[in-house]
């Protein structure tokens, strides 16, 4: 798989916006980012992948352009993909990214 590298570029400035800091790993045939080792965001395609709080899970994938993050046939637990016009503007991409660290905080007790 690739990713989009002007998605993944998009990502990085979005992240800089926040005072955590996080790693880039190549995960899932693209890039994630993590945060103190926890996957948050990344690209895969032209897809935004997000990891999601469990709780939050039925109320993202009613949205539009969302859809369960699936390699196998089976839905990945507290993953999703976002196509392309859910992440149209900053906001929405800015919106993916916290919802990623919300996950990885919640996984490390923050």
């Amino acid at each position: 798989m690739a990713y989009n590298l002007d998605l993944t570029k998009r990502i990085e400035a979005t992240l800089g916006l926040f005072p955590e800091e996080f790693v880039q790993k190549k995960m899932f045939g693209g890039i994630a980012f993590l945060y103190k080792g926890k996957m948050t965001v990344g690209t895969i395609n032209q897809d935004v992948m997000v990891r999601v709080i469990g709780t939050k899970m039925e109320t993202v994938l009613q949205m539009a352009h969302v859809r369960p993050m699936d390699f196998t046939g089976t839905p990945m637990k507290e993953f999703v993909f976002v196509s392309e016009g859910g992440y149209q503007t900053e906001e929405q991409l800015h919106y993916w990214v916290e919802l990623g660290l919300e996950h990885a905080k919640n996984k490390l007790g923050e």
